[in-house]
């Protein structure tokens, strides 16, 4: 028996070391473990983007990615898809983007002019601005930082008129009174049909101006033109980039570098896109009527059509290309991974997950939007899903995130006890909770 006991007595530091040596096994294979994980979840996001998309057509360092900027987004010129492109990358890099008061919807009360009284509280102090709204650089500036970018794209007349025409003809009631909605019928005489102080009547004249926070009324002739001149001239002053929607590709190229971002922030898929079915016919005859009903958009869009070229010929044609062929193999990449082999277009009606549902103008025009497998990763999901939200809900979500954010802020500031004061109500003394009312003072202080 004694032996047995000296036997364990000596065998009991070399248990203990055993089981120190298991510890330390185990603590060193948690950390190989966690290690493996976050080098596969960086791995995950990566493996959607190529390496060659680190290649740029400057010869320069690569500066940090500038996140100070306002996106003028214009109607019906594939501005959803740049916004959604804007709202990814905010949501990457944790940037607060400034979104619209509730009684604004997901607008700046379009169509009056911008005022910082329509920015949602939450959302304050902002980096980024990219939701519909009517210019106004006075009031931007007043809301964001000294280094603002500001930036817009433009699309040609001819085919933004056909789409505006089609997408608000229930909305518009210079299009709305129209015999049998015929795009024809109100260019061969536009002043039967056009009342310039109705609701939504900006849709059916020269709406490149308007949303630009010009005279989209102005008149034609002589005084159209110093008039058209002197507001492209101020324009020129304020964007530092003007898109075309025609070239959208290049485009993005030409944001990347003014942005200094990198070309896996640029992937994207279109989105608010009609059927064919709700395209209107575009006879020879109408190009000149709608360019001569159009004519401030129309010498607007000639000018800026003409400055991006010189643009990209300042960063080297051949290299944007070089940038563009990237771009779309990602996209084509990037197309295989949430969708597979098959594109899955879809009407809104027949898309079951209402967060991908696109609103729908009219009954007479049908948006598509998409839907995604029910097989995706989960690490895929999260991608997919936030490539393909429509406007309205990803404004709506990114509110609700930014109001979370905002709240745990005023959570930690408060102090750890609530403040108890007497009250007389009339009938005796109560105890109540002084709560003091929040109040942004951002907007004060920058003026």
């Amino acid at each position: 028996m004694a032996s047995l006991v000296g036997a364990a007595a000596h065998a009991l530091p070399c248990v203990q070391r055993g089981l120190k040596m298991s510890h330390k096994k185990i603590l060193l294979a948690l950390v190989v473990f966690s290690m493996l994980t976050l080098l596969l979840h960086r791995t995950s996001r990566s493996s959607w983007y190529h390496k060659t998309f680190y290649y740029s057509c400057s010869s320069s360092g690569r500066a940090p990615k500038h996140t100070a900027i306002a996106f003028l987004k214009t109607h019906k010129t594939a501005s959803s898809t740049v916004q959604n492109i804007i709202f990814r990358f905010a949501e990457r890099n944790n940037v607060t983007v400034a979104l619209p008061h509730h009684s604004c919807d997901h607008q700046f009360c379009y169509p009056r002019n911008f005022s910082t009284r329509f920015v949602h509280p939450y959302t304050l102090p902002p980096r980024i601005i990219t939701s519909h709204m009517r210019f106004n650089a006075s009031e931007l500036r007043r809301l964001m930082p000294n280094d603002t970018l500001y930036f817009t794209i433009l699309r040609e007349p001819v085919a933004m008129f056909e789409s505006l025409f089609s997408y608000y003809n229930q909305y518009c009631l210079s299009f709305k009174r129209v015999p049998n909605g015929s795009m024809e019928t109100f260019l061969n005489h536009p002043l039967r049909y056009y009342r310039p102080n109705e609701k939504f009547s900006m849709f059916a004249h020269n709406t490149l101006v308007y949303d630009l926070g010009g005279d989209n009324d102005h008149g034609a002739g002589a005084a159209g033109d110093v008039y058209i001149d002197g507001f492209i001239r101020e324009m020129e002053t304020i964007f530092s980039l003007v898109m075309i929607a025609e070239y959208f590709d290049e485009s993005l190229v030409l944001m990347k570098h003014l942005l200094s971002w990198d070309l896996e922030d640029m992937v994207y898929v279109k989105l608010n896109m009609r059927t064919k079915e709700s395209k209107l016919n575009i006879t020879s005859t109408l190009p000149g009527k709608i360019r001569a009903w159009n004519s401030l958009d129309s010498r607007l869009y000639n000018h800026f059509n003409a400055t991006f070229w010189k643009k990209v010929h300042q960063v080297g044609a051949a290299c944007v290309e070089k940038e563009v062929q990237l771009l779309r193999q990602a996209q084509e990449r990037l197309m295989r991974t949430c969708f597979g082999d098959q594109l899955r277009l879809r009407s809104a009606t027949q898309i079951k997950n209402k967060e991908l549902r696109p609103w729908q103008p009219s009954s007479k025009v049908n948006i598509i939007g998409y839907d995604l497998p029910g097989n995706l990763s989960s690490s895929s999901q999260e991608h997919c899903l936030k490539l393909v939200m429509p406007e309205v809900q990803y404004s709506r979500y990114l509110l609700k995130k930014q109001s979370l954010k905002n709240r745990r802020k005023v959570v930690q500031r408060q102090p750890p006890k609530a403040v108890v004061k007497q009250a007389y109500n009339g009938v005796g003394l109560v105890q109540a909770t002084a709560v003091k009312p929040i109040r942004h003072h951002y907007l004060s202080t920058k003026l």
